[in-house]
């Protein structure tokens, strides 16, 4: 069984390095480990269960952000496609616009996203379309590009104002969100809103 045991294992890493140590019960499966040995080697500490279907390699080095890839894969639809994209106040703090560290992620899903158990409490999910251009990849994860992070914000209202400018200034400042950008989005209310926090004539 060696030899099989071996390949398995090597598949298995190769699916956990591209997501930080992490895998899914079905991944390890497709890896050529049957189900039935999943809890011997949560046993015998070669596998870290997670939560529910997701597990980490023990002897992977700890991601900075650990939590972000969990959730990440929480997210996979039926086809193992991560289908949350981190946003709002965590997507601030992600692209490091924000000192505030809030204490849930926020994550925006597909309108027709649905789980059959309980939305764990750490997350708060926001139900809503993104277009591919709204999202990049942070610590191996998808997240609302700055632009797209502050006018969610503006829209949802739970961030105090004051903090929103602070956050404009800062990702014009780094080149993250350029002006041309907000003079594009359509002329209404929000698109004020930002060009004031932008300090631009309406």
């Amino acid at each position: 069984m060696a030899g099989p045991y071996k390949e398995a294992a090597r598949r298995l890493l190769e699916i956990a390095q591209a997501q930080q140590g992490f895998f899914t019960t079905k991944q390890a499966i497709r890896a050529g480990f049957a189900e039935k040995v999943h809890a011997y080697h949560v046993n015998t500490g070669n596998w870290i269960r997670e939560h529910r279907g997701i597990y980490r390699l023990a002897d992977f080095p700890t991601p900075e952000r650990p939590d972000l890839m969990l959730w990440y894969l929480w997210s996979q639809n039926r086809r193992e496609i991560p289908e949350g994209v981190y946003s709002h106040n965590t997507a601030l703090s992600l692209h490091e616009l924000s000192d505030l560290m809030p204490s849930k992620l926020h994550m925006t899903v597909p309108k027709d996203f649905r789980r059959s158990s309980a939305i764990p409490e750490i997350l708060v999910l926001h139900r809503m379309h993104l277009e591919s251009s709204d999202a990049q990849e942070i610590h191996g994860v998808r997240v609302t590009c700055p632009l797209r992070t502050i006018v969610d914000l503006l829209r949802s209202g739970n961030v105090d104002r004051s903090q929103l400018k602070l956050a404009v200034d800062e990702a014009i400042r780094r080149g993250l969100v350029v002006r041309r950008e907000i003079d594009r989005l359509p002329h209404d209310k929000l698109q004020r809103s930002l060009q004031d926090l932008a300090g631009q004539p309406a």
